[in-house]
């Protein structure tokens, strides 16, 4: 075990079917996970619950696209953007188009990803309603 950690510390890295796990804290807090296609897209999502008016679980999913480019920095500092769902269980379901836009840190020689985000939401089922979310959070490279 303690071997398996210490390689991952010392190997890990964005890529091709890397996968990511955390917590992101905000509206709504909870359990997050990433998966890389190739360097600059991957899949996310999350598995929360909000504190806010709508205090149920809710279930995300976003395709992202990551552009390293608009910030020049010598830290990775990818912007990304997206597309995806939301849905809310609750006695009235919930389900809504998520476009969500961010910024992570990667630090060099961690196997972390670092980010904040906010999301648009729109709702189409049970009634057309606007919707933001937003946090920060922090996953573990595998």
């Amino acid at each position: 075990m303690i071997l398996f950690l210490i390689t991952s510390l010392l190997f890990s890295s964005t890529g091709p079917g890397t996968f990511e796990l955390g917590i992101i804290l905000g509206e709504p807090s909870g359990i997050s996970a990433k998966m890389w296609f190739n360097g600059d897209t991957a899949l996310d999502g999350a598995l929360s619950w909000s504190l806010g008016s709508n205090d149920k679980l809710h279930i995300h999913a976003d395709f992202l696209w990551h552009d390293y480019g608009l910030i020049h920095s010598s830290a990775v500092l990818p912007v990304y953007y997206g597309i995806g769902g939301r849905v809310i269980l609750d006695d009235d379901a919930h389900l809504g188009a998520r476009v969500p836009i961010g910024i992570s840190w990667l630090p060099d020689g961690a196997p972390l990803d670092l980010f904040i985000e906010l999301a648009g939401i729109l709702d189409i089922i049970p009634d057309l309603d606007f919707d933001l979310n937003g946090g920060i959070g922090i996953r573990y490279v595998f």
